[in-house]
């Protein structure tokens, strides 16, 4: 896994040996960056279910203001923290152990609305829904702001979607990515 554009291109990310954490493919990652190029400078960055944190570290790469990374997983947390250290990306990155499945407080106190947001939940567990849910709660997305939602290509989006609109979608073998505008 590797950065593929921007300040920190082709810097090796490390990965998690296991099961545990499905990352986004390079090739993934870069439709879906070619695709927000003029959404990503200056953005501040969401990443739920963040895993490794290669969406949000690559955002940071390619001019991302600043990035929160969520994930409930001690191990994921812990390569997360690991990635952003070796890009030297503390300084514009929060991290936070969180449970997103029960609700998004851990974002209350944060001081800058979000305009960009990455969604990648482990496939097939149902989890969309609650944290687009609990993500509209938080209140805490700009007007507009775009939502890349990464799912299995036999999950359908999660519905009702209201307040989002489904902008684009695109199949990358096994993977969907829905791209959403939150409407509000």
């Amino acid at each position: 896994m590797r950065i593929i554009s921007g300040t920190l291109r082709g810097k090796k990310l490390h990965s998690f040996q296991g099961k545990g954490i499905r990352p986004t493919s390079d090739r993934t990652r870069e439709a879906i960056f070619n695709i927000l190029a003029d959404r990503i400078p200056g953005a501040v960055v969401l990443d739920l279910f963040a895993g490794s944190g290669a969406l949000g570290i690559e955002a940071l790469s390619r001019g991302a203001k600043m990035a929160t990374f969520i994930d409930i997983a001690p191990a994921a947390i812990s390569l997360l923290k690991n990635n952003l250290q070796s890009c030297h990306l503390e300084e514009r990155a929060r991290v936070f152990p969180w449970n997103i499945e029960r609700n998004l407080n851990c974002l209350q106190s944060h001081g800058s609305p979000y305009n960009l947001i990455f969604l990648d939940p482990p496939y097939h567990k149902g989890l969309a829904l609650p944290a687009l849910t609990h993500l509209k709660k938080s209140q805490t997305m700009t007007p507009g702001a775009t939502l890349v939602l990464e799912h299995g290509n036999i999950d359908e989006l999660p519905t009702p979607l209201a307040d989002f609109e489904l902008l684009d979608q695109r199949r990358y073998g096994k993977t969907l990515v829905s791209f959403l505008g939150y409407m509000l």
